[in-house]
């Protein structure tokens, strides 16, 4: 039997363009064998008592918090977040176990009412869960459900995406060093079609979660449907960012830019469709103009910056695709030379149909559109595949309640840009995504209810 041939992944950082490491791709041998350690440690996990998960993970969570600095300078390196952003990366995940820690000794069944005897039910953990995390937040998506799953009783193999194995390989480490038993968490850097269609093909995992794009997504799920396995998808988005003549303008332009300009664009709720009362537009843009200009873009390691690079050439020529020559707007400055840089852009005077006002181009480009009425708001607002997140900036309460109300997304903010918290639930409507991660309820999502009566009758 011939050796499966092993590509090597190459890690550039997107600033430079130099290589900063090659990392050994995992084969769909190395999967099998991970699933087989794995599927061994969680019979071990899941029989400990409560209390010493709890304790294990809180450990884990301490060892994180002694690392920050290293693991944001290392996300730094290989995904070109600035610093600012990778340190509140690197908390996240410490934050997110010990919030998971919290959850161990409180993952309860019910006693339900019955004739004849006693009924309750009991949650116990999937198994093996095979988490496929992307490489726009390569450590806090990663964690969203490594650190619920392993809370409740399961164990965890991470294939992190192609260009950010890095930090994923540190906190396996890092695990290990906290005393995590081995196998429990293991990482498996590789690519898409091999590892990452290896773990959702394998009968061994019980449950996928994939955060990536809508087709992907939709492959994904049509294999996981062949074994009925579980399976939670955070896919794409295409936000609206909806701004009534009545809100304070001022403080909605300016709050505008990092709503979408945040990791370079590079984010499924970034806000990208800002639609606008047309009694306001022209006031809006006034004020959005120099907002977008003077947005600091450049070296991720220096604290003064706002907005670092993509994450490759591919998705640069991706962006660049959709900003062609015959669109105007806003557009603020970048560095030329090496790295992987596009400026801030707003595209104004676009049809609400064009495909830069209706399709996730995941790089720091907004359309602003206007309209007249809450009505034809909220028709705009839904006029796309996604439905993930969304803001609504008005004084009027009712019309905050109502336009909450009607936008078709998971996830809703009034007169701010806030989408995700780990201690409340997150997830799309319609293609973005099925399922919810974070939040009171996440343990619960990497659990199985197992139903027993138990008669009380001679």
């Amino acid at each position: 039997m011939t050796e499966e041939r092993r590509e090597l992944l190459q890690v550039l950082n997107p600033a430079t363009e130099e290589l900063v490491a090659t990392v050994p791709a995992a084969t769909p041998a190395d999967v099998d064998a991970a699933v087989a350690r794995a599927a061994a440690a969680q019979r071990g996990w899941a029989a400990a008592a409560p209390a010493d998960r709890a304790r294990l993970l809180r450990r884990f969570a301490a060892v994180v918090d002694d690392h920050v600095e290293e693991l944001a300078r290392l996300e730094v390196t290989e995904a070109g977040h600035t610093l600012g952003n990778a340190r509140w990366e690197a908390g996240n995940v410490r934050d997110l176990l010990d919030f998971a820690a919290g959850g161990v000794e409180r993952l309860n069944g019910r006693q339900i009412p019955v004739a004849g005897g006693l009924d309750i039910t009991i949650l116990e953990p999937l198994g093996v869960v095979g988490v496929i995390a992307p490489w726009n937040f390569p450590m806090p998506i990663a964690a969203w459900a490594t650190a619920p799953a392993l809370a409740a009783g399961n164990a965890v193999l991470l294939k992190p995406a192609e260009t950010t194995p890095l930090t994923a390989l540190r906190l396996a480490e890092l695990a290990l060093e906290a005393g995590l038993p081995e196998g429990l968490f293991q990482v498996l850097p590789g690519t898409g079609p091999v590892a990452g269609n290896a773990l959702v093909e394998h009968p061994g995992i019980a449950k996928i979660v994939f955060t990536g794009s809508t087709r992907v997504g939709k492959s994904i799920m049509a294999k996981c449907a062949d074994q009925v396995k579980r399976l939670t998808l955070e896919l794409g988005g295409k936000s609206p960012n909806i701004v009534f003549a009545d809100a304070d303008i001022e403080a909605a332009a300016a709050a505008a830019p990092m709503s979408f300009l945040d990791n370079s664009g590079q984010d499924c709720c970034a806000r990208t469709r800002i639609l606008v009362q047309r009694s306001a537009y022209d006031r809006f843009l006034e004020l959005l103009t120099p907002a977008i200009e003077e947005i600091v873009v450049g070296d991720p390691l220096d604290e003064r910056t706002q907005m670092g690079p993509l994450i490759s050439r591919a998705q640069l020529d991706r962006v660049r695709s959709y900003v062609t020559e015959d669109l105007t707007g806003i557009r603020g400055k970048a560095p030329e030379g090496p790295g992987f840089w596009f400026p801030p852009t707003v595209l104004t005077d676009v049809p609400e149909d064009a495909p830069c006002a209706v399709e996730e181009i995941f790089g720091p480009v907004a359309v602003v559109l206007p309209f007249d009425d809450e009505a034809d708001a909220i028709r705009l607002a839904n006029a796309t595949e996604y439905g993930l997140s969304g803001s609504i900036w008005t004084r009027d309460v009712g019309r905050a309640l109502r336009a909450s109300r009607a936008v078709r997304a998971g996830n809703l903010s009034v007169n701010s840009h806030s989408s995700v918290r780990y201690w409340t639930p997150f997830g799309g409507y319609r293609q973005s995504g099925l399922g919810r991660e974070l939040g009171p309820d996440a343990l619960t999502a990497f659990t199985e209810t197992k139903n027993v009566f138990i008669s009380t009758e001679a």
